[in-house]
């Protein structure tokens, strides 16, 4: 399949990473809840160009967030997994100040399976033993 093409902005790189099928987007600079439901948009029309199971959701270069997971977000996560998606592993932005309320809101979602990780290296081992697409 050819790359994806580039997105109007920076706000997320998104890439298919097809020797271990998945989607990595790499979140970059600020982003409040406005500019996040942009990209999630972005991640989910990725997913339709490249159907896939797993997506590594790196937040760990953004230098400041004022978003939080809302029922929005869920309901999101829910389409995702409509679209394929099983496997979610989210990669925390340092400081991020709504991760408590994320971690009790993603503990009730069982579809798809959603892990927080502080670092990259440790949430691509984790997905990378996740079995399915």
């Amino acid at each position: 399949m050819p790359p994806l093409p580039a997105l109007p902005t920076p706000e997320v790189f998104i890439s298919y990473d097809a020797a271990n099928n998945w989607l990595y987007a790499d979140w970059q600079g600020e982003h409040d809840q406005a500019s996040a439901r942009q990209c999630c948009g972005h991640i989910q029309a990725a997913m339709q160009r490249y159907p896939t199971g797993k997506l590594l959701n790196d937040n760990s270069n953004l230098s400041r967030s004022e978003v939080q997971l809302t029922e929005w977000g869920v309901n999101w996560l829910r389409e995702m997994y409509a679209q394929g998606l099983r496997y979610m592993a989210w990669v925390y932005a340092p400081d991020y100040p709504g991760r408590q309320p994320s971690e009790m809101l993603v503990r009730y979602l069982d579809k798809p399976t959603v892990v927080a990780f502080d670092d990259v290296a440790t949430a691509c081992l984790w997905l990378s033993r996740q079995q399915g697409r």
